[in-house]
């Protein structure tokens, strides 16, 4: 088993720079089979968001179609995909970022009632409450 960086995930899935994105390929499709998939940690999947939102301006469908697709896909493994899978569904349902969401369900797999934040769009889900 290998672990992927956010790099290697965005160089594969965007395909913008042509010898990363050849390499990135080549390491994925040679690497991450089904017996031995690759891994992807909770942290890459925020940066992964992250940067495509922000660098690459997808829009948020898009971006939540990719980690579908990235759960999906047998030759790669999701750390806690429980906790991934519930973020991702509250995140397309709500307005605070990914990132947010994973720390709401990691915190509530932990056994937390609830996270408090000062962050009034993530304070306004069922996963935390904003401090006033």
């Amino acid at each position: 088993m290998i672990g992927l960086d956010t790099n290697v995930l965005v160089r594969y899935l965007v395909q913008d720079d042509p010898v990363q994105s050849e390499q990135a390929a080549r390491l994925i499709e040679e690497k991450c089979t089904k017996q031995s998939p690759g891994q992807i940690s909770l942290v890459v999947l925020c940066e992964l968001v992250w940067v495509l939102l922000g660098a690459y301006r997808f829009p948020k469908k898009s971006v939540t179609a990719v980690l579908g697709q990235l759960f999906a896909t047998t030759e790669l493994e999701v750390e806690n995909e429980e906790v991934a899978r519930l973020s991702l569904d509250a995140y397309r349902k709500g307005s605070a970022d990914f990132a947010d969401y994973v720390i709401g369900c990691s915190n509530k797999k932990a056994g937390c009632e609830k996270t408090y934040t000062f962050d009034q769009n993530f304070g306004g889900s069922h996963l935390a409450q904003s401090i006033h």
